[in-house]
C-alpha cells in the first residue's frame, strides 16, 4: 500500500518556522515527496508527528 501524502490543501509556508501551516512539511520535504520511496515518506511522517507535538 502506498504511503499517503500528509497534504491538507492548506499550502502556505510559515516564515517563522519554515513549515507548511497545513501539513508541517518543509519546502524540501514537499518537493521531494513524489520522488521519495515509501521508507523516505514514512521518515517524513515520523518527523511531522514530532513537529506537531512540539507545536501544541
Amino acid at each position: 500500500m502506498a504511503v499517503p501524502s500528509p497534504c491538507t490543501n492548506i499550502c502556505s509556508i510559515d516564515p517563522a518556522t519554515g513549515y507548511c501551516i497545513g501539513c508541517l512539511r518543509t519546502v524540501e520535504e514537499i518537493a521531494g515527496w513524489g520522488s521519495s520511496d515509501d521508507d523516505g515518506k514514512r521518515a517524513v511522517l515520523e518527523r511531522l508527528k514530532r513537529r506537531a507535538l512540539r507545536k501544541d
